[in-house]
């Protein structure tokens, strides 16, 4: 068994549990240089956060475990394919390497909403579910300027 399978399947037993548990059927796994840096699941049920999803979890655990928000060089196990948030907080980490065991499709026909929501934000904006404005301040620069000067050495 390669080193992929175990993490991925280390995810999926995760998952397992959790749903035993009374949880959602997602884990996760953060792994880097042959190191494990977190195990997680999805906390959604005990904490009621929407964002408490095992990637996120995991995310938030070796963030704070490196003490740095680049997680560059970590590779994510997850037992099901990740949804936008967590793909997206995975991107902005720096992770550009991720293993899933289930699509979300697969999901889908038990009940699970990644698939749609994946295909919702494909749309148009004023073709999606949940409508989403911009609203400009009348006379105010976007504050961008401010942390890229910040950002000069």
């Amino acid at each position: 068994m390669t080193d992929h399978e175990s993490h991925i399947r280390d995810a999926v037993a995760l998952a397992r549990d959790n749903a035993a548990a009374g949880g959602s059927p997602y884990g996760a796994v953060i792994v880097r240089d042959g190191s494990v840096l977190a195990r997680s699941v999805n906390t959604v049920h005990r904490t009621n956060d929407p964002t408490d999803h095992a990637e996120m979890v995991a995310l938030r655990e070796v963030s704070r475990r490196l003490g740095s928000r680049d997680l560059a060089g970590c590779i994510v196990y997850a037992s099901g394919r990740p949804c936008p948030m967590c793909h997206a907080a995975m991107r902005l980490s720096g992770i550009r390497e991720a293993y899933f065991a289930y699509t979300a499709e697969e999901a889908d026909t038990f009940g699970m909403q990644t698939a749609a929501i994946y295909a919702e934000v494909c749309r148009p904006l004023a073709e999606q579910p949940m409508r989403l404005h911009q609203l400009r301040p009348e006379g105010e620069a976007p504050p961008y300027a401010l942390w890229r000067d910040r950002q000069a050495p």
